[in-house]
């Protein structure tokens, strides 16, 4: 019995020293099959530890992606709207558009404000022209009659000379033919009371026709801004009936009645400052040629007044020398 269980021990020692061999020399020949089998449990046990958040962390991660991706998709769709000529607001807000969009009385409004403007400037450069020339000729006529001795010396310059102080010298000289009559017997302050009522009636009258137009300044000054108001109204009322209708409150909808309407009011102003400005000028101007006629005025007196002056010297003149000779015949009888 142990002569045969011998080799039966060393059989079986022998085989499975061949399969230790086997298994060694398998190792050996693919070291890298057994390296990766090796790690994928280590790689498996952290997706174990992490088991809690498996499966719906991993669709979670999915969504900042199109988070990231919508923003994208919002620039790009500004950048397309911004390269389309004006896709919100389909006015032209430019004066002259908003003029042609505007409402029918509101443009009449415009209209009559642009013509008052241009009606401002036309007095302006055409007044100018007329008080200066009046101006210069009235200071010419102040110092002839100023170095004049009496009113004949002033009777050339009416053959020259036109404008207010010549029509003065020449009402001066016919008041003084039609009471020739009576100098010699009354006195001579009621002819000087009827020369210095018809220069005061030319003085006056001059003045007012220099002071023509200048109203219409005063007038355009006054009432613009509330014409321009008036259309600015109007305006915003067709605007918010323009609302109602279109049952929005969007500003790009908005905006363009109601700058329309603001137009109105800027159209008024830009009409009534200039106008304000230039009565307030031509006042002052006017107020310094009347005085400029005042003196043209009181030189004309002043010259009645010698003239006057001079007739009753020359009619007590003679009566000097008969007076001498009857005081000398007196003494001669006395004596």
């Amino acid at each position: 019995m142990p002569n045969r269980a011998m080799p039966k021990w060393m059989m079986l020692a022998a085989v499975l020293l061949a399969f230790s061999n086997a298994g060694a020399l398998r190792a050996q020949e693919t070291p890298a099959a057994a390296v990766n089998e090796t790690q994928q449990p280590a790689q498996v046990t952290p997706q174990a530890d992490a088991a809690p958040v498996t499966p719906t962390n991993e669709g979670t991660p999915a969504a900042p992606v199109n988070e990231q991706s919508a923003p994208a998709n919002d620039a790009a769709a500004v950048d397309a709207q911004a390269t389309l000529p004006n896709p919100v607001l389909p006015h032209d807000l430019s004066p002259f558009g908003m003029f042609m969009a505007a409402d029918m009385v509101v443009k009449a409004v415009m209209t009559a404000l642009a013509l008052a403007s241009v009606a401002t400037w036309a007095i302006l450069l055409v007044k100018s022209f007329e008080l200066a020339a009046a101006k210069r000729n009235a200071r010419r006529a102040v110092r002839a009659l100023s170095d004049a001795v009496v009113l004949r010396d002033m009777r050339e310059a009416l053959t020259v000379k036109k404008g207010p102080a010549a029509e003065m010298i020449s009402a001066a000289n016919d008041e003084l033919s039609k009471s020739e009559a009576v100098l010699d017997i009354v006195s001579t302050q009621g002819v000087k009371e009827r020369v210095a009522s018809q220069l005061s009636r030319i003085e006056a009258g001059a003045g007012k026709r220099i002071a023509s137009g200048t109203g219409i300044l005063a007038t355009i000054g006054s009432i613009s801004p509330f014409v321009g108001l008036f259309g600015t109204v109007w305006g915003i009322m067709n605007s918010f009936i323009g609302i109602s209708k279109a049952q929005t409150t969007n500003l790009a909808i908005v905006a363009p009645g109601i700058a329309e309407a603001l137009l109105a009011t800027a159209i008024g102003l830009v009409a009534a400052i200039p106008a304000v400005m230039i009565y307030n000028y031509f006042a002052r101007s006017i107020g310094g040629y009347r005085l400029i006629l005042a003196d043209a005025s009181a030189a004309v007196e002043r010259l009645v007044s010698r003239d006057l002056d001079f007739r009753q010297a020359r009619r007590l003149a003679p009566r000097k020398p008969e007076s001498h000779v009857h005081s000398e015949a007196a003494i001669a009888r006395i004596g």
